[in-house]
């Protein structure tokens, strides 16, 4: 998991008038849920654009004050015309001590099944994981290459090192669902069939 720098300095005024004079100047009100307490600081919007805009997981050291926290953001919320960063919040973590954090899902592979004609659909971007610091990877790959037209991947069918998925194993990540192509081309080959194909006529006796 790569690690981001980020400095920030504290707030006292926690009001909501507060927080909306530190937005129009392009700053962004925050939160750590520590071990010892919550710690409320802010910064500039511009400094969580490699954490926000990107589809890695990574470690956060803060350095609020010149107190540097190792962390990892738990929430973020934007504003929803304007799609601004409001609000971050982050936890505390310790590389001796297991964090539940979500990691985006990175699929690998050309699915024997999307060839076919079926249509590869997502149904979650995203993997709730609890492990150690060190043992947390920026994404966790998936490879569809063998997945078929209609066979999907559930949490259940992965496994990764070092890693306890905590989604529920029935949960779907991906599905290859079918299409009028390759219905098109099962159509096709069902056609062509030796059982399916008509038999020549036979002369009759004495002809």
């Amino acid at each position: 998991m790569k690690t981001l720098e980020i400095k920030g300095a504290s707030r006292e005024d926690l009001g909501k008038r507060a927080s909306l004079k530190l937005r129009k100047k392009g700053n962004v009100p925050c939160v750590i849920y520590g071990a010892s307490g919550n710690t409320h600081f802010y910064t500039h919007e511009n400094s969580f654009k490699n954490l926000v805009y990107t589809h890695e997981t990574h470690l956060v050291k803060l350095n609020i004050d010149g107190k540097e926290i190792k962390t990892v953001m738990k929430d973020i919320q934007f504003h929803p015309v304007t799609d601004k960063i409001i609000h971050i919040d982050f936890i505390e973590v310790f590389d001796n001590k297991p964090v539940i954090i979500n990691i985006p899902i990175n699929v690998t592979g050309d699915s024997a099944g999307v060839k076919a004609g079926g249509k590869l659909r997502m149904k979650r971007r995203n993997l709730k994981v609890k492990g150690y610091t060190n043992d947390i990877p920026d994404f966790l790959t998936v490879d569809i290459t063998n997945v078929i037209i209609n066979q999907s991947v559930k949490v259940g069918d992965l496994a990764f090192d070092k890693l306890e998925l905590l989604d529920p194993k029935t949960s779907t990540i991906l599905t290859v669902a079918s299409s009028r192509v390759a219905l098109k081309s099962e159509a096709e080959i069902g056609e062509e069939s030796p059982e399916t194909a008509e038999k020549p006529e036979e002369a009759p006796a004495g002809e």
